[in-house]
Protein backbone atom coordinates (compact mmCIF):
# COMPACT_ATOMS: atom_id res chain seq x y z
CA UNK A 1 0.00 0.00 0.00
CA UNK A 2 1.07 3.46 -1.06
CA UNK A 3 -0.40 5.34 1.73
CA UNK A 4 -2.85 7.16 -1.12
CA UNK A 5 -6.05 5.54 1.26
CA UNK A 6 -7.23 8.40 3.71
CA UNK A 7 -5.97 8.48 7.21
CA UNK A 8 -9.64 7.40 9.11
CA UNK A 9 -11.92 5.41 8.06
CA UNK A 10 -15.28 4.05 9.05
CA UNK A 11 -17.87 1.48 7.97
CA UNK A 12 -21.31 2.46 7.84
CA UNK A 13 -23.58 -0.74 8.39
CA UNK A 14 -26.92 1.12 8.91
CA UNK A 15 -27.48 1.29 4.91
CA UNK A 16 -26.75 -0.44 2.58
CA UNK A 17 -24.37 0.13 0.01
CA UNK A 18 -23.62 -1.28 -3.56
CA UNK A 19 -20.21 -2.72 -3.36
CA UNK A 20 -21.59 -4.99 -0.63
CA UNK A 21 -24.66 -5.75 -1.92
CA UNK A 22 -23.00 -6.55 -4.99
CA UNK A 23 -20.59 -8.97 -2.78
CA UNK A 24 -23.77 -10.48 -1.46
CA UNK A 25 -24.78 -11.40 -4.80
CA UNK A 26 -21.80 -12.83 -5.80
CA UNK A 27 -21.69 -15.37 -2.57
CA UNK A 28 -19.48 -13.45 -1.13
CA UNK A 29 -18.80 -13.03 2.77
CA UNK A 30 -18.14 -9.24 3.22
CA UNK A 31 -21.17 -8.22 4.02
CA UNK A 32 -23.96 -6.69 6.53
CA UNK A 33 -27.42 -7.62 7.30
CA UNK A 34 -28.38 -4.35 6.21
CA UNK A 35 -26.62 -5.40 2.74
CA UNK A 36 -28.21 -9.38 2.39
CA UNK A 37 -31.99 -7.81 3.32
CA UNK A 38 -32.16 -5.62 0.36
CA UNK A 39 -30.50 -8.22 -1.60
CA UNK A 40 -33.12 -10.86 -0.79
CA UNK A 41 -36.12 -8.09 -1.19
CA UNK A 42 -34.61 -8.07 -4.76
CA UNK A 43 -34.46 -11.35 -4.78
CA UNK A 44 -38.03 -11.81 -4.09
CA UNK A 45 -39.10 -9.29 -6.78
CA UNK A 46 -36.16 -10.73 -9.47
CA UNK A 47 -34.67 -14.13 -8.86
CA UNK A 48 -32.11 -13.48 -11.61
CA UNK A 49 -30.25 -10.80 -9.60
CA UNK A 50 -27.71 -13.23 -8.60
CA UNK A 51 -27.32 -13.98 -12.26
CA UNK A 52 -27.39 -10.23 -13.49
CA UNK A 53 -24.18 -10.00 -11.00
CA UNK A 54 -22.40 -12.28 -11.84
CA UNK A 55 -22.91 -11.64 -16.06
CA UNK A 56 -21.76 -8.18 -15.34
CA UNK A 57 -18.61 -9.79 -13.43
CA UNK A 58 -17.94 -12.05 -16.20
CA UNK A 59 -18.04 -9.38 -19.05
CA UNK A 60 -15.28 -7.55 -16.60
CA UNK A 61 -13.61 -11.01 -17.32
CA UNK A 62 -14.12 -10.85 -20.94
CA UNK A 63 -13.15 -7.72 -21.80
CA UNK A 64 -9.71 -7.52 -19.33
CA UNK A 65 -9.04 -10.42 -21.65
CA UNK A 66 -9.37 -8.47 -24.74
CA UNK A 67 -7.56 -5.33 -23.74
CA UNK A 68 -4.59 -7.27 -22.74
CA UNK A 69 -4.17 -9.53 -25.27
CA UNK A 70 -5.78 -7.81 -28.58
CA UNK A 71 -5.64 -4.20 -27.66
CA UNK A 72 -1.66 -4.82 -26.00
CA UNK A 73 -2.92 -2.51 -22.63
CA UNK A 74 -1.17 -2.64 -19.75
CA UNK A 75 -2.51 -0.18 -17.33
CA UNK A 76 -5.56 0.04 -15.59
CA UNK A 77 -7.91 2.30 -13.62
CA UNK A 78 -10.92 0.58 -12.12
CA UNK A 79 -12.68 3.25 -10.64
CA UNK A 80 -15.49 1.16 -8.05
CA UNK A 81 -13.68 -1.89 -8.05
CA UNK A 82 -15.72 -3.61 -5.06
CA UNK A 83 -15.12 -6.06 -2.69
CA UNK A 84 -12.63 -8.77 -4.06
CA UNK A 85 -13.48 -11.61 -6.01
CA UNK A 86 -10.89 -13.65 -8.13
CA UNK A 87 -9.88 -13.49 -10.33
CA UNK A 88 -9.50 -9.32 -9.78
CA UNK A 89 -8.79 -7.46 -12.79
CA UNK A 90 -5.13 -7.37 -12.29
CA UNK A 91 -5.30 -11.60 -12.22
CA UNK A 92 -6.36 -11.46 -15.80
CA UNK A 93 -4.42 -8.67 -17.12
CA UNK A 94 -1.15 -10.07 -15.25
CA UNK A 95 -1.43 -13.23 -16.59
CA UNK A 96 -1.60 -11.82 -20.24
CA UNK A 97 1.22 -9.16 -19.59
CA UNK A 98 2.79 -9.55 -15.91
CA UNK A 99 4.03 -6.24 -16.41
CA UNK A 100 0.61 -4.70 -16.26
CA UNK A 101 0.22 -1.73 -14.08
CA UNK A 102 -3.26 -1.35 -12.09
CA UNK A 103 -4.71 1.27 -9.88
CA UNK A 104 -8.19 0.50 -8.19
CA UNK A 105 -10.40 2.61 -6.62
CA UNK A 106 -13.45 2.69 -4.37
CA UNK A 107 -15.17 4.75 -1.80
CA UNK A 108 -16.03 1.93 0.74
CA UNK A 109 -14.10 1.53 3.46
CA UNK A 110 -14.43 -2.04 3.51
CA UNK A 111 -13.01 -2.48 0.55
CA UNK A 112 -9.73 -0.85 1.96
CA UNK A 113 -9.63 -3.45 4.57
CA UNK A 114 -9.60 -6.40 1.58
CA UNK A 115 -7.15 -4.36 -0.25
CA UNK A 116 -3.97 -6.91 0.61
CA UNK A 117 -5.96 -9.17 -2.57
CA UNK A 118 -5.53 -6.18 -5.16
CA UNK A 119 -1.95 -5.58 -3.91
CA UNK A 120 -0.98 -9.24 -4.79
CA UNK A 121 0.57 -7.99 -7.93
CA UNK A 122 3.06 -10.21 -9.96
CA UNK A 123 6.20 -9.33 -9.29
CA UNK A 124 6.63 -8.00 -12.63
CA UNK A 125 3.69 -5.49 -12.79
CA UNK A 126 2.56 -3.30 -9.67
CA UNK A 127 -1.15 -2.97 -8.39
CA UNK A 128 -2.28 -0.06 -6.02
CA UNK A 129 -5.51 1.03 -4.17
CA UNK A 130 -6.79 4.60 -3.50
CA UNK A 131 -10.38 5.23 -1.26
CA UNK A 132 -12.22 7.63 -3.28
CA UNK A 133 -15.20 8.30 -5.18
CA UNK A 134 -15.65 9.03 -8.91
CA UNK A 135 -17.70 12.23 -7.64
CA UNK A 136 -13.78 13.37 -6.48
CA UNK A 137 -11.89 12.74 -10.07
CA UNK A 138 -8.86 15.19 -9.61
CA UNK A 139 -8.28 13.12 -6.26
CA UNK A 140 -8.33 9.85 -8.35
CA UNK A 141 -6.13 11.15 -11.23
CA UNK A 142 -3.73 12.89 -8.86
CA UNK A 143 -3.20 9.59 -6.59
CA UNK A 144 -2.93 7.67 -9.96
CA UNK A 145 -0.35 9.26 -12.02
CA UNK A 146 1.90 8.36 -8.69
CA UNK A 147 1.30 4.35 -10.45
CA UNK A 148 0.40 5.16 -13.89
CA UNK A 149 2.16 6.82 -16.65
CA UNK A 150 -0.25 9.20 -18.35
CA UNK A 151 2.00 9.31 -21.39
CA UNK A 152 0.72 5.76 -22.55
CA UNK A 153 -2.31 4.15 -22.63
CA UNK A 154 -4.97 3.56 -20.15
CA UNK A 155 -8.03 1.20 -19.66
CA UNK A 156 -10.52 3.50 -17.79
CA UNK A 157 -13.18 0.72 -15.99
CA UNK A 158 -16.36 1.80 -14.81
CA UNK A 159 -18.31 -1.32 -14.38
CA UNK A 160 -21.60 -1.30 -13.16
CA UNK A 161 -20.24 2.15 -11.44
CA UNK A 162 -22.45 4.77 -13.13
CA UNK A 163 -25.79 3.42 -12.36
CA UNK A 164 -25.16 4.47 -8.82
CA UNK A 165 -24.33 7.99 -10.09
CA UNK A 166 -27.40 10.16 -10.17
CA UNK A 167 -28.23 12.92 -12.88
CA UNK A 168 -28.01 15.38 -10.56
CA UNK A 169 -24.20 14.73 -9.84
CA UNK A 170 -22.77 15.21 -13.71
CA UNK A 171 -22.35 11.74 -14.73
CA UNK A 172 -21.63 12.72 -18.39
CA UNK A 173 -18.51 15.66 -16.87
CA UNK A 174 -16.93 13.53 -14.34
CA UNK A 175 -16.59 10.91 -17.08
CA UNK A 176 -15.40 13.53 -19.59
CA UNK A 177 -12.72 14.94 -16.86
CA UNK A 178 -11.34 11.05 -16.65
CA UNK A 179 -11.29 10.46 -20.39
CA UNK A 180 -9.60 14.12 -21.11
CA UNK A 181 -6.45 13.23 -18.80
CA UNK A 182 -6.06 9.70 -20.62
CA UNK A 183 -3.64 9.59 -23.38
CA UNK A 184 -4.26 8.52 -27.20
CA UNK A 185 -5.11 4.97 -27.83
CA UNK A 186 -6.67 4.43 -23.76
CA UNK A 187 -9.86 2.63 -23.55
CA UNK A 188 -13.06 3.44 -21.74
CA UNK A 189 -15.65 0.76 -20.19
CA UNK A 190 -18.52 0.89 -18.79
CA UNK A 191 -21.36 -1.48 -18.05
CA UNK A 192 -25.06 0.16 -17.30
CA UNK A 193 -28.24 -0.88 -16.00
CA UNK A 194 -30.79 -0.14 -18.23
CA UNK A 195 -34.93 -0.29 -18.04
CA UNK A 196 -34.75 -0.40 -22.10
CA UNK A 197 -35.43 -4.48 -21.93
CA UNK A 198 -37.42 -4.48 -18.42
CA UNK A 199 -38.91 -1.26 -17.80
CA UNK A 200 -41.50 -2.38 -14.71
CA UNK A 201 -38.70 -5.00 -13.48
CA UNK A 202 -36.06 -2.48 -13.37
CA UNK A 203 -38.09 0.45 -11.87
CA UNK A 204 -39.39 -2.18 -9.12
CA UNK A 205 -35.34 -2.11 -8.41
CA UNK A 206 -34.64 1.31 -8.24
CA UNK A 207 -37.51 1.71 -5.29
CA UNK A 208 -35.89 -0.88 -3.68
CA UNK A 209 -32.75 0.48 -3.45
CA UNK A 210 -34.04 4.22 -3.28
CA UNK A 211 -35.63 2.79 0.37
CA UNK A 212 -32.46 1.75 1.27
CA UNK A 213 -30.86 4.89 1.05
CA UNK A 214 -28.97 4.19 -2.53
CA UNK A 215 -29.36 6.17 -5.77
CA UNK A 216 -30.00 3.88 -8.83
CA UNK A 217 -30.29 5.39 -12.46
CA UNK A 218 -30.94 3.32 -15.53
CA UNK A 219 -30.38 4.64 -18.69
CA UNK A 220 -31.31 4.67 -22.43
CA UNK A 221 -29.28 3.46 -25.35
CA UNK A 222 -28.92 6.72 -26.13
CA UNK A 223 -28.24 8.46 -22.94
CA UNK A 224 -25.49 5.39 -22.13
CA UNK A 225 -24.18 6.62 -26.00
CA UNK A 226 -23.49 9.88 -24.93
CA UNK A 227 -20.01 8.72 -22.20
CA UNK A 228 -18.88 7.22 -25.79
CA UNK A 229 -19.11 10.93 -27.59
CA UNK A 230 -15.67 11.55 -29.04
CA UNK A 231 -14.47 7.69 -28.79
CA UNK A 232 -14.36 5.02 -31.53
CA UNK A 233 -16.28 2.43 -29.88
CA UNK A 234 -14.90 -0.94 -30.88
CA UNK A 235 -16.99 -4.09 -31.94
CA UNK A 236 -19.21 -5.08 -31.39
CA UNK A 237 -20.51 -1.38 -30.32
CA UNK A 238 -22.92 -0.66 -27.67
CA UNK A 239 -24.77 -3.98 -26.88
CA UNK A 240 -26.40 -6.07 -24.08
CA UNK A 241 -23.49 -7.82 -22.02
CA UNK A 242 -24.19 -10.92 -22.97
CA UNK A 243 -23.28 -10.14 -26.98
CA UNK A 244 -19.72 -8.36 -25.71
CA UNK A 245 -17.31 -10.39 -27.17
CA UNK A 246 -18.92 -13.61 -25.48
CA UNK A 247 -16.03 -16.33 -27.46
CA UNK A 248 -13.67 -14.71 -24.37
CA UNK A 249 -15.71 -15.74 -21.86
CA UNK A 250 -14.33 -19.01 -19.59
CA UNK A 251 -16.12 -20.95 -17.64
CA UNK A 252 -19.58 -18.92 -17.62
CA UNK A 253 -22.69 -20.82 -17.22
CA UNK A 254 -25.59 -18.44 -18.90
CA UNK A 255 -29.39 -18.74 -17.58
CA UNK A 256 -31.37 -19.31 -21.06
CA UNK A 257 -31.19 -16.44 -24.26
CA UNK A 258 -32.60 -14.20 -21.97
CA UNK A 259 -31.37 -10.29 -22.04
CA UNK A 260 -30.15 -9.08 -18.73
CA UNK A 261 -30.60 -5.56 -18.26
CA UNK A 262 -27.39 -3.88 -18.68
CA UNK A 263 -25.61 -2.20 -21.88
CA UNK A 264 -22.10 -2.84 -22.03
CA UNK A 265 -19.16 -1.18 -24.37
CA UNK A 266 -15.39 -0.16 -25.02
CA UNK A 267 -14.03 3.45 -26.82
CA UNK A 268 -10.46 3.91 -27.67
CA UNK A 269 -9.94 7.47 -27.52
CA UNK A 270 -8.08 8.61 -30.90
Amino acid sequence: MTGTEPAATRIDTSRPHPARVYDWFLGGKDNYPVDEELGRHIMSIDNRAKHVARTNRWFMHRVTRWLAGRAGVRQYLDIGTGIPTEPNLHQLAQAVAPESRIVYTDNDPIVLTHAEALLRSHPDGVTDYIQADVRDPDRILDQARKILDFEQPIALSLVALLHFVGDEDGPLDLVGRLVDALPSGSHLVISQLTADFDPLGVQRGVEMYAAGGVTLAPRSLDAFGRFFEGLEVVEPGIVQLTQWHPELGVDEVHDGDEAVSLYGAVGRKP
